[in-house]
């Protein structure tokens, strides 16, 4: 007789629970480490906060030391769910792991061969046994840099540092010769003189695992694409220090990954 009351309300709970554990899900978000954790998370916090709040979602921002960590985790496809990094990462996951491209950054980059103004080098080949600080591969900086050197017998040494601002504060104290850091940070550092500057890229992307569902990834991509037209968006940007995003698709980093011939483990 009171079958089926308990009956609702046992579908109710269930639906309750279910609902519940929906809503429940993390996504983890990491930024490349061209920049100390430490940095990272200054920066980007803002990014995951106003993301939490524009879609309703659980977005956590997760550190990582330096590229080598990075990479190998990264190829695990478990821990990172969204991604925001370099064109040569992003091609290689929408090849080989099926992460969905988002949005990008506005505009392209480059990296740039940098020495002391005191002590500057007009051409690479002038770094040859001398020392050059800069990120471990496959950092593209690292990518770009061998481009450089084609010869293997030709190199310069490398010393490997933990983010781009390492290597830069090495050039200032004379620990290195040079280092290769992204061309927009350059001008944080007004004792450095620029070398050679490579070609420019597409700007990062933020893609997505594929067990981000596609309303999330719709989610994200919505507030990001229209972040610069409201208020909390706006100071979003403001406070990361960037322009705004733009769409992305597989086709905007087709045969990047090809710089990652070579490197172990691709």
């Amino acid at each position: 007789m009171h079958s089926k009351p308990n009956i609702c309300r046992l579908l109710l709970l269930s639906l309750t629970l279910v609902t519940g554990f929906a809503h429940a899900a993390t996504w983890n978000l990491v930024v490349q480490p061209i920049q100390s954790p430490e940095d990272t998370r200054r920066a980007f916090q803002p990014l995951t906060d106003y993301l939490t709040k524009a879609t309703g979602e659980e977005i956590r921002l997760v550190t990582t030391i330096n590229f080598v960590a990075y990479w190998e985790t990264m190829k695990k496809g478990e821990e990172y769910d969204l991604i925001l990094d370099a064109a040569h990462f992003t091609d290689y996951r929408i090849q080989r792991m099926d992460y969905v491209p988002l949005v990008k950054l506005k505009d392209v980059v480059s990296f740039s061969l940098v020495t002391h103004e005191e002590n500057p080098i007009l051409e690479p080949k002038e770094l040859i046994g001398k020392t050059v600080a800069l990120l471990s591969s496959p950092s593209l900086d690292a990518m770009r840099l061998s481009q450089m050197f084609p010869n293997p017998l030709r190199q310069p040494v490398i010393i490997l540092v933990d983010n781009s601002r390492e290597a830069a504060l090495k050039v200032k104290n004379g620990e290195v010769a040079a280092a290769m850091i992204p061309t927009p940070m350059v001008r944080s550092f007004p004792f450095l003189y620029t070398v050679q500057t490579t070609d420019q890229v597409p700007h990062m992307a933020l893609s997505a695992s594929p067990k981000v569902p596609p309303e999330v990834r719709q989610k994200i991509r919505k507030a990001l694409l229209e972040a610069d037209r409201t208020a909390a968006g706006r100071a979003m940007l403001q406070a990361i220090r960037l322009d705004g995003f733009e769409p992305a698709s597989p086709e905007t980093y087709k045969g990047y990954a090809k710089l990652l011939q070579g490197v172990f483990g691709y």
